[in-house]
């Protein structure tokens, strides 16, 4: 079996836009945001962080299925990241108004990063505990700040509620990725 390597240099971008995730289920993970209520949040976070130390600890965790695929460490680097990218969104729109979001190249930040070079324990630990601070920044959400709203620079607008359901189905959909043939 040939192993591919961390260090290859083949992922093709990720440039679709998923807001469609707040329509509809996902027809890969299943995940359907539509079903549960914003209140199931942090929940939905720590039990989502809670399955990742397991995946980091696998004999496989820093080999890609295929060139075009990350490994299930770099995977887990990314959510780890998405936890704290969205602690910092959600914080924008209930402190400030119709906040504009930078823009996160995911891509980009995986390469500069060396996610597949990352230790796997380190990741595990830091992952639980940005989700932990997610989870606790969603739950302190009062019911007046559910309408608050911010946008990204492709024009795509988020109430508190919706960029709550949109970032959930992404550590959901990664996790399915990392676990589906196991």
């Amino acid at each position: 079996m040939t192993t591919n390597t961390p260090d290859d240099d083949t992922i093709v971008p990720d440039t679709k836009n998923w807001t469609w995730v707040l329509e509809r289920a996902c027809p890969d993970c299943g995940m359907d945001t539509s079903r549960f209520g914003f209140r199931d949040l942090p929940g939905l976070i720590l039990a989502n962080a809670a399955a990742w130390p397991a995946v980091l600890e696998r004999a496989d965790v820093r080999e890609r299925p295929d060139p075009q695929t990350w490994s299930p460490l770099e995977y887990a680097a990314h959510v780890r990241d998405v936890f704290r990218i969205f602690d910092v969104r959600l914080r924008l729109v209930l402190d400030e108004d119709d906040p504009a979001f930078e823009n996160w190249d995911q891509d980009a930040t995986a390469l500069e990063e060396r996610y597949g070079e990352q230790d796997p324990q380190r990741v595990s630990a830091e992952l639980v505990e940005a989700a932990t601070v997610l989870a606790a920044a969603f739950e302190r959400v009062t019911d007046e700040a559910l309408t608050r709203t911010g946008r990204r620079s492709d024009g795509a607008r988020f109430t508190t509620e919706t960029l709550g359901r949109y970032f959930i189905h992404d550590p959901v959909h990664h996790l399915w990725d990392v676990t589906r043939s196991q």
